[in-house]
C-alpha cells in the first residue's frame, strides 16, 4: 500500500511519496534530481541503520552519493552544526544545480534544509524522514531552521524540498518513545482541523503504533495530505498555517524549561501543550470540556504525557514557562500567539488572550 500526495505550490510543486518499502524506489524517484556528488546528510544514530541500504540503492541507479555523518540530537541544529555541514558540503563540490539528500528525523532534515538553502544561494534536496514526526510533520513545507541560545527554530528560512520519501517500514526501528513522540502530531491534524480522522485515530491509532502497516501508511499519509493543502494555500504562515502550530507554544516553553533535554523530547511537549491549549479554551469558554477531556483520553489512551505533572523532575516554574513564551517567533507585535479551539477539529488563530489566564492554566 502506498499514496503519493502533492504539495501544489505551482513551479516549486513537490510529491510526498508514503508508503512500506518506499526506499526501495528511493534510485528511481532521486535519478531525475541527481547531478554530480550527492551528499547524503545524516546522523550517527541512523546512519548505523538506514544508511547503507539507501546508498545500495543510490549506487544501483548510479547515483554518485557520499554520506556527512552529524552527531545526533539538537546539539547539531545550532551555529556550529550548520558550520560544519556547510563545510563538508563544499569540501565534496556540491553543484549549485545539484541536489542534497537528508536522511533523518527532524533535527537532519531541518538543519540540511537550511545548509541547502543557502549555500550557493540555494541548492535543492530531498527529504528522507526516518521519524514519525519528521514523515507527518517536519520534513514537509519547506520550514528549516536552526536554533539560538534564545529558543527554538529561531534562525531559519523557507526553502521547500523537491520531493519527501517517507517510509512506513523505517519506522519499526524506533525506539517506542520516540514513535509516540510523533504520533502528537498525527493527532494534532485530527485536532486542529478533521474531527472524523480523530475519530479514526481512537479506533484505528493504537493499531498504527504496534505494527499495523496499511494503518500507519494511512495515519502518514492522511497527516502529510492535511499539512500539505494547509502549506500550499499559506506557505509563508501569514495565517492558516500557523493552526499546525496547535501546542507547540506551550510545548517549545516546556522544552526549553527541561533543557532540551531527554526529561521531555519535542512530541511529548506538543502533547502535554495541546492538552494545555484544550484547556485554556475551555478555561476562556471556547471549548466544551468534554471535547478537553475526550483528547486527553485519546493521548492517556496510546501512552502520550498530558499533563505537566507527567514530565520527571522538578515542575518548571509558571514565570519560567511564561518567560520562554515571550521568545516564541510567534511573537508578534509583542503578543503571544495562541492556537485555541472551540472543539475537535476546531482550531483557530488568536492573540487575544489574558496572561493570567494562561499562567492559571499552568499552575493548574
Amino acid at each position: 500500500m502506498s499514496e503519493t500526495i502533492t504539495v501544489g505550490l505551482g513551479e516549486r510543486a513537490y510529491d510526498i511519496h508514503v508508503g512500506a518499502g518506499a526506499l526501495a524506489r528511493a534510485g528511481d524517484l532521486l535519478k531525475p534530481l541527481a547531478r554530480g556528488v550527492v551528499p547524503v546528510v545524516t546522523d550517527a544514530n541512523v546512519a548505523g541503520i538506514h544508511l547503507q541500504p539507501l546508498l545500495d540503492v543510490l549506487d544501483q541507479a548510479s547515483i554518485a552519493a557520499r554520506p556527512v555523518v552529524m552527531a545526533p540530537g539538537e546539539v547539531s541544529k545550532s551555529f556550529a552544526g550548520l558550520e560544519k555541514l556547510s563545510g563538508a558540503l563544499l569540501d565534496l563540490g556540491v553543484d549549485r544545480k545539484g541536489l542534497v539528500i537528508a536522511l533523518g528525523g527532524g533535527v537532519i532534515g531541518d538543519l540540511t534544509g537550511f545548509a541547502a538553502g543557502v549555500l550557493k544561494r540555494g541548492v535543492a534536496f530531498a527529504q528522507i524522514p526516518t521519524t514519525l514526526l519528521a514523515q507527518v510533520d517536519s520534513s514537509v513545507g519547506g520550514k528549516t531552521a536552526i536554533n539560538a541560545s534564545q529558543g527554538k527554530n529561531l534562525i531559519g528560512l523557507f526553502h521547500q524540498p523537491r520531493i519527501v520519501i517517507a517510509d512506513t517500514a523505517l519506522l519499526s526501528t524506533l525506539p517506542r518513545r520516540e514513535l509516540l513522540a510523533g504520533y502528537a502530531e498525527v493527532a494534532k491534524y485530527g485536532a486542529l482541523g478533521d474531527a472524523k480522522f480523530f475519530e479514526w485515530l481512537e479506533a484505528s491509532g493504537a493499531k498504527a503504533l504496534g505494527g499495523d502497516s496499511a494503518a500507519m501508511v494511512k495515519a502518514v499519509a492522511h497527516s502529510c495530505r492535511m499539512k500539505a493543502d494547509i502549506v500550499a494555500r499559506d506557505e509563508r504562515e501569514t495565517g492558516e498555517r500557523a493552526l499546525l502550530n496547535l501546542g507547540h507554544t506551550f510545548g517549545h516553553a516546556l522544552e526549553a524549561a527541561t533543557g532540551f533535554s531527554d526529561r521531555l523530547i519535542h512530541g511529548e511537549g506538543v502533547a502535554i501543550g495541546m492538552a494545555l491549549a484544550f484547556r485554556l479554551s475551555v478555561k476562556l469558554g471556547l471549548c466544551p470540556s468534554q471535547d478537553a477531556e475526550r483528547f486527553n483520553r485519546h493521548l492517556k489512551a496510546v501512552g502520550l504525557p498530558f499533563a505537566i505533572a507527567d514530565i520527571p523532575g522538578n515542575r518548571p516554574a509558571v514565570d519560567e514557562l511564561v518567560a520562554a513564551m515571550a521568545h516564541d517567533k510567534k511573537v508578534s507585535d509583542g503578543k503571544l500567539t495562541f492556537i485555541l479551539l472551540k472543539g475537535l477539529g476546531q482550531a483557530f488563530v488568536t492573540c487575544d488572550v489574558p496572561l493570567e489566564a494562561v499562567k492559571e492554566v499552568l499552575a493548574a
